[in-house]
């Protein structure tokens, strides 16, 4: 089921290969491990992208592509999964990060407002950064191993139906 649920939603490399900003790297992408839905390659992108989600700097989606691009998993899953940082997301998963980091580090609390504006990176983040980035790290090592696992085990239960299901269903064809 993962692979078919995977497989509606993938990029046709074809096509992306011909896009004008692909030029330089029109070379790699030649590899069918950037742009196949098997697990070896899905899950562990998968487990970049949101670790990769985490991270309080912007660019998400090309730092994951990147990545994903050097460690030979799958790119679009790579990319989307970042997706789980949101603007409606952001601010709990950061206040959380903050909040960890700062109970790990032993620092006190400071009351912040998350902006998205160049005044808060200036003036907030630059006191904040240590237990922020920490936390991230800690959350987002957690939500990729947790991922991982879970896709992992879903993908693999998925496959055991699915070859149960043919295995019946020749036992079934025989005996008739």
């Amino acid at each position: 089921m993962p692979r078919r649920i995977f497989k509606k939603f993938a990029f046709k490399r074809q096509h992306i290969a011909k896009q004008w900003f692909m030029t330089p790297f029109r070379h790699m992408l030649n590899d069918h491990r950037l742009w196949g839905i098997r697990r070896r390659w899905v899950v562990p992108a998968f487990a970049l992208g949101l670790f990769i989600a985490f991270m309080p700097f912007p660019g998400h989606t090309l730092t994951a592509a990147l990545l994903a691009l050097a460690l030979r998993v799958n790119i679009p899953i790579a990319a989307v999964s970042t997706w789980v940082s949101n603007p409606a997301t952001m601010f709990p998963m950061y206040y959380f990060a903050y909040r960890l980091g700062s109970a790990i580090l032993g620092w006190e609390l400071q009351p912040f407002a998350f902006e998205m504006s160049w005044d808060w990176v200036t003036h907030t983040f630059v006191n904040i950064w240590q237990p922020m980035l920490l936390g991230s790290v800690i959350l987002g090592t957690t939500a990729a191993v947790a991922g991982y696992v879970t896709l992992d085990i879903l993908w693999r239960l998925s496959l055991a139906d699915y070859k149960a299901r043919k295995r019946s269903g020749r036992r079934d064809n025989n005996s008739g």
